[in-house]
């Protein structure tokens, strides 16, 4: 597999949760949070709440200790390393924060495994409150972006194009994601390049919208061990890596390609509020 790129999101694709939400109420958070949803972008939200919790008494270090609990299924650890050891360029794409994934994955082993994490950056300031900001400063300029499902702090799709440019015009991409903030991406990802959506989760629903808008092979998952075989599967089909990782692990063929995704209910594809999270 090497000569590709393997672009993941995070929340609910690395981790079976969405950090935000296991921080909050991991906290004792949940009511304040639900309070203010309605009044801001998610982004800023994250950013009060950490504002909340520390005035109640509680430090970066509470804050790291909820998050070294959030699950991981061992078959995503596996598929991490195993593409990390033929020579894939690991990166992240995610709308969660730099905190928050720099925990997890140190408490997993894995920060060493990905060469980039593109994130809203969060830090510690000098009072001891963590601070959230936005990946794109929409106070100064909006993204531009007009697929209007994009939240304002992040346009996906955007961050791929560079991810794609530094990378070299060469390499394949595989990306991996759940929410809807996983479209646009998917939107431009090319003839080679290879989808995977976690199946039932809104990104899928817009995929099965029209299929026809997405150039790459759509390959849908459901769980950590589906993750791992499907990029295993990849690995044996449809040229990627010459099917290293399918003699190793003696799995079947993967036969999935977008004119076999089954008519499902879907959303309507117009843009969520401001402060929902993709």
């Amino acid at each position: 597999m090497a000569g590709i790129v393997v672009v993941f999101d995070f929340d609910k694709t690395i981790i079976d949760v969405d950090s935000d939400n296991w921080v909050v109420d991991g906290l004792g958070a949940t009511e304040e949070f639900e309070r203010l949803l309605p009044t801001m972008p998610w982004n800023t939200l994250m950013d009060t709440m950490m504002g909340e919790l520390h005035a109640r008494g509680k430090t970066a270090g509470d804050v790291a200790a909820v998050l070294r609990a959030a699950p991981l299924d061992p078959c995503v650890v596996d598929a991490i390393k195993a593409c990390y050891g033929l020579g894939c360029d690991l990166r992240i794409l995610s709308d969660a924060n730099r905190f928050f994934i720099e925990t997890i994955l140190d408490h997993h082993g894995l920060g060493g495994y990905f060469s980039e994490i593109n994130t809203n950056p969060g830090a510690v300031d000098g009072d001891g409150r963590l601070r959230i900001a936005p990946y794109h400063d929409f106070h100064a300029a909006p993204h531009g972006c007009g697929l209007g499902i994009c939240p304002p702090n992040m346009c996906k799709g955007q961050v791929l194009d560079r991810i794609r440019a530094s990378a070299g015009a060469d390499k394949r991409v595989i990306y991996l994601g759940d929410g809807r903030g996983d479209y646009c991406p998917s939107l431009r990802l090319g003839r080679g390049d290879f989808m995977m959506p976690r199946k039932g989760f809104p990104v899928w629903d817009l995929i099965c919208e029209d299929p026809s808008l997405l150039q790459a092979e759509v390959h849908p998952w459901t769980d950590g061990q589906e993750m791992e075989e499907t990029l295993l599967r990849l690995g044996g089909g449809g040229g990627v890596g010459g099917g290293v990782l399918l003699e190793a692990r003696n799995l079947p063929a993967l036969d999935c390609k977008l004119e076999s995704l089954p008519a499902v209910a879907v959303q309507d594809g117009m843009p969520m509020p401001l402060r929902i999270k993709n």
